[in-house]
């Protein structure tokens, strides 16, 4: 899919994966049920590739990250590692951090074990997360679904959890 978003896209751009698409890259997932990521800056021609590769391909693409659901963090760019460079545009994963706290956050089972598939892998830290999470913290009231207490104690949990194996 990169390689034909890449091919299609008329202008440069960066693409931040997000989610399942982090997931299947990095191995923990072998599908996904769709491709999230963010544009910034947005590659020329995008949304019309997009278009085209979702019914080519068969697949869901969505335009989400974790900055839709959390405040971002400073430096979510510069920690956003690099994953290739297709055609016009530039492909890195979101910042991992900022993955993992959106997914702490919904709290979904699929959501705790992609993050256990984070702490595992060496992408997060646990001290990393509790630090993002604190620098998240006084801008968390910008969104209102989200109950820090919840993120706090999802987290702790998860900690006693991966001590206690």
């Amino acid at each position: 899919m990169l390689e034909a978003l890449g091919r299609a896209c008329r202008g440069p751009g960066v693409v931040y994966l997000t989610g399942g698409a982090t997931a299947l890259l990095e191995g923990w997932r072998d599908s996904t049920v769709d491709v999230d990521f963010k544009l910034d800056p947005e590659p020329e021609g995008v949304f019309a590739a997009i278009a085209r590769i979702k019914e080519e391909l068969h697949v869901n693409v969505e335009l989400a990250s974790p900055a839709d659901f959390l405040p971002e963090l400073r430096d979510w760019r510069s920690q956003s590692r690099f994953v290739g460079r297709f055609g016009s545009i530039e492909v890195r994963h979101y910042d991992f951090r900022a993955q993992a706290l959106s997914k702490l956050a919904r709290g979904f089972d699929r959501d705790l074990s992609d993050v256990r598939a984070m702490l595992e892998r060496g992408l997060v830290t646990r001290e990393g997360l509790r630090a993002a999470l604190e620098e998240m913290l006084p801008r968390l009231e910008q969104f209102p679904r989200i109950d820090s207490a919840e993120i706090i104690a999802t987290l702790e949990a998860l900690d006693l959890a991966m001590d206690q194996e």
